[in-house]
């Protein structure tokens, strides 16, 4: 497997797991939310419910940049190898 494939398959395997996240995230706020996601007007967290969503949600978007930016880096490595030969 040469470099390319090698980081293509890293990419392949960050973003299946940052989807099965958020696709949790997702499913676990669906249940818990009273106020359609669109709504501009919705109130504030009012409950620890909320709060304790709001938090969940807040740390998916971190491990979302984070991966995103392991793969950024993994490509231009990769790219910079092959540069390089």
């Amino acid at each position: 497997m040469d470099a390319a494939s090698a980081a293509k398959d890293r990419v392949d395997r960050a973003l299946a797991l940052l989807e099965r996240r958020l696709l949790d995230l997702k499913s676990r706020a669906a249940g818990a939310s009273r106020v359609p996601d669109d709504d501009l007007f919705a109130p504030g967290p009012s409950s620890e419910t909320d709060r304790v969503r709001i938090h969940e949600l807040e740390a998916a978007v971190r491990d979302a940049a984070d991966v995103l930016g392991r793969a950024e880096d993994a490509i231009r490595d990769t790219l910079a190898e092959q540069e390089g030969r």
